[in-house]
């Protein structure tokens, strides 16, 4: 429960009477109240999801402006990223979500350190997502300090040279911003929930996506 009230915090500004609705949830995270999920607390949590998912939160990319990307492996061994990017809505300029994916780790993967699983993720997003980023200007933000050296790292690790080749082709574009971690919640948050039997739904796929967007309406 904090892990997710950790992430749709960060979209606070986008939701209305976001505290009013999560005043019960919040409550499940003090250690001196029993946690029942009682009608209101289920509504609630299922009115923040709606939320998250659906405008003004989450907005239609333009290709005309910078992306941004938030990536963060999990403690609980997956990849979750978010993808924002800042238009002007009702005259505002504010930030606001595309998409949001994820992914759990092979066994073999699993094993990776800290510096070469965020490397991982890092390559993945960009395989994963990149129709957004084709030619296009975006920033990548990350909680590992050692990333943002990644494009001109020495080192002999296999696993590593590989990725650094995948990442060559966005080297003029990509910008990678170290983001703390306390101020890293919307992927940091993604990236603390269990991914076990969830799967993927092919309508929502980014390439699937990506089609809909390439088709003219005039």
């Amino acid at each position: 429960m904090q892990s997710f009230l950790g992430f749709s915090s960060y979209y606070r500004n986008h939701i209305k009477d976001f505290a009013h609705i999560t005043s019960g949830l919040y409550k499940l995270c003090s250690e001196d109240v029993v946690f029942e999920i009682t009608k209101e607390r289920r509504d609630a949590y299922q009115r923040i999801k709606y939320k998250l998912t659906n405008a003004p939160v989450l907005i239609l990319p333009d290709f005309e402006l910078p992306f941004k990307l938030y990536i963060d492996p999990a403690c609980i061994q997956a990849l979750r990223a978010a993808l924002h990017q800042r238009q002007i809505v009702d005259g505002e300029q504010r930030e606001g979500g595309i998409c949001y994916i994820s992914k759990q780790l092979k066994y073999s993967e699993a094993r990776y350190g800290a510096t070469q699983t965020e490397c991982l993720c890092l390559v993945w997003a960009l395989e994963k997502l990149h129709y957004y980023f084709e030619g296009a200007v975006f920033e990548v933000y990350i909680d590992c300090t050692p990333l943002k050296s990644l494009l001109n790292m020495k080192t002999t690790n296999r696993h590593m040279l590989r990725w650094q080749i995948a990442i060559q082709e966005y080297r003029g574009n990509m910008n990678i911003i170290y983001k703390e971690c306390r101020s890293h919640t919307n992927a940091d948050g993604l990236s603390r929930w269990p991914l076990d039997n969830v799967k993927s739904n092919p309508a929502y796929e980014p390439e699937a996506a990506a089609k809909i967007l390439s088709i003219s309406w005039k």
